[in-house]
């Protein structure tokens, strides 16, 4: 089996101990990390290193950060940002091959306040991103794009609640720019395999949301159709919310058979 899972991390450094326990506690083979909020000399490299992991990154003063960690080998850097955009600098993109499957790490924009240039600039991302989707999906090779999508797809995706209309995770716009991603053949893991019910992945700060189980599901990984029937099991790892100094995200996971191996009936 191979593990994959996705984490915004909002902030690696500060919450590296926790990164460090819940690697060695679950021990994904690779794992796409968001918002590492550090310049790219600032990466913990080395501290991953001794935790089995080697990792390929796209760092950025202060905000943003993507990063793929892989268990006991290098990522092979394939792209660092989204074409499209050549003047755009913020590091929310980076693709790497692991052991024959392509992984890509993406951190889309938030988009608040909406609307406005910082929702422009969402919808614009988004564009860019489904175009590179297409060109990756023509392929025909084995791809996951996991990571924080700052969207909202459905009702069913967050708590029932009116307090979020307004925001930018929940727009019309957004939800159809992600569907038209899906629509390219793309297999939403996690709901694949829970497609009902409460399914979360962050929890607010404010307003005690971890403790009200008030939560969105904004994580997501998406697998290429040769990947899709390889899909075994997956979920959130709710528990790692709930810890000191944790994140506001939880990791998403997913584990695919090997190659080859017959379907277990469910």
């Amino acid at each position: 089996m191979v593990r994959i899972a996705s984490l915004n991390i909002n902030g690696v450094n500060r919450r590296l101990p926790n990164l460090i326990a819940w690697l060695h506690e679950t021990e994904p083979d690779i794992v796409c990390l968001q918002e590492l909020k550090a310049r790219p000399a600032d990466f913990p490299q080395d501290a991953l290193r001794a935790a089995g992991y080697e990792a390929a990154w796209q760092g950025e003063r202060s905000w943003n950060g993507v990063a793929i960690l892989s268990r006991g080998r290098a990522p092979v850097v394939t792209r660092r940002r989204l074409p499209g955009e050549p003047d755009d600098v913020q590091a929310r993109y980076v693709e790497a091959a692991v052991d024959g499957i392509l992984v890509a790490s993406i951190y889309l924009p938030n988009g608040n306040p909406q609307p406005g240039p910082k929702f422009d600039y969402k919808l614009r991302w988004f564009e860019r991103l489904i175009a590179h989707a297409a060109t990756l999906a023509a392929t025909g090779l084995p791809v996951v794009l996991g990571g924080d999508y700052n969207v909202v797809p459905t009702d069913a995706d967050i708590y029932p609640t009116r307090s979020w209309a307004k925001d930018a995770l929940l727009q019309p716009q957004s939800r159809a720019a992600f569907q038209r991603l899906l629509a390219q053949g793309w297999t939403h893991a996690l709901r694949t395999l829970h497609p009902t019910g409460p399914l979360y992945s962050y929890w607010d700060y404010k307003r005690e949301r971890w403790p009200r189980d008030a939560g969105l599901l904004l994580d997501h990984l998406l697998l290429s159709p040769v990947l899709a029937g390889r899909l075994a099991d997956g979920g959130v790892d709710r528990t790692v919310r709930g810890e000191a100094s944790a994140s506001d995200h939880a990791p998403v996971w997913i584990t695919l058979r090997p190659e080859h191996a017959p379907r277990s009936r469910r």
